[in-house]
Formats: structure tokens, sequence, C-alpha cells
């Protein structure tokens, strides 16, 4: 307890000894699972299911299908990095270089959206599941290289303003976001 005391022992951080191990395969194939689930999803059943919606739920679908793509690609560019590291193709200094190019927090509508009822369930899961791998990735990150690495957002916090979640979803829609 004593040298505990005087500061000499080293915390192990969990986060950094699970990106850095062979514990880090199931999170990596986790995420690229993800993505090409998402992928196969959009480009079939989808394109489908999306041409049979409202014009309102068209519309979110089609905002809430580019922050999800959005999402999808920047926890796998994450993982990209950390795997480059692990495997010892980059340095952990090279890796924290490249990575502030990475943003994890890319928010969602919510389930109070107008509209959002109406989109398909396969899709929701999708969302559902890409908001927690993000909110995972964005913890390890914070835990790893710092609170200061990624922007601090809440993805699914609750917005109190409907005309500013409107507007949000308009200019995504329109790319002007």
């Amino acid at each position: 307890m004593n040298e505990l005391s005087k500061g000499s022992a080293k915390t192990v951080k969990l986060a950094e000894r699970r990106v850095f191990s062979q514990s880090f395969k199931p999170l990596y194939q986790e995420g690229m699972g993800l993505v090409e689930q998402a992928a196969e999803y959009l480009d079939g059943k989808g394109r489908a299911e999306a041409k049979k919606l409202s014009r309102l739920g068209a519309t979110l679908y089609a905002a809430e299908s580019m922050r999800l793509t959005t999402r999808l690609m920047q926890v796998a560019s994450w993982l990209l990095l950390q795997r480059a590291a692990n495997s010892g193709e980059m340095t952990r200094d090279q890796v924290a270089s490249e990575k502030s190019k990475v943003r994890l927090d890319t928010a969602s509508a919510h389930d109070e959206a107008a509209g959002w009822a109406e989109l398909p369930e396969d899709f929701l899961d999708l969302v559902t599941r890409s908001l927690r791998l993000q909110a995972l990735v964005r913890r390890m990150d914070e835990e790893v290289y710092g609170s200061g690495a990624v922007v601090d957002m809440q993805p699914m916090a609750r917005r109190l303003n409907p005309v500013s979640d409107q507007i949000s979803l308009l200019n995504t829609a329109f790319a002007r976001g």
C-alpha cells in the first residue's frame, strides 16, 4: 500500500491492453462485419424497403442512411489504424497522428423524429448497433489516447428542439451540413 501512495504503481489501461493485443480481433471483426452487413442491406433489401416509405419516411431514411454510412466508415478507419499499430505496420505515434482525422461523433436522429416509426426494422437494428459500436470505440479511444482526442457528443441523447432536428435532417439530406 505504501508504494501505491507514493505513485510508483502504474495504472493498467484495459482499453489499451485490448486494442494492442490479440483480444482486439473480435472487436475488429465485429466492426468490419457490421460495415459489410450495412453495405449489403443498403444496396439490396434496404433499397427496396425505402421505396415503400412515405415522402417523410424516405427523407429520414436517406438522411439516416448517410449518417449510418459515415459513422461506420469512421469506426472502420479507427479500427484499421489500431490493427496497423497492433501488427507493427505503424507506430502508436503514427496512429495517434492519423487518427486525428477520424471523427467518432456521428449522431443519429432519435425515435421521436417524424417518420422514425416508419423506418424498416432491419435498418433501425443497423443504426442501433452502429451507435453502440461507435460509443464503445469512442470510450476506448478516450482511454487510450486521452479525452481530448475526440469531440464529446452524446449521439443518443434526446434533442429538445424539433425545429432544429428538422433543419439538421434537411441539411444532411441535401449535403449542406
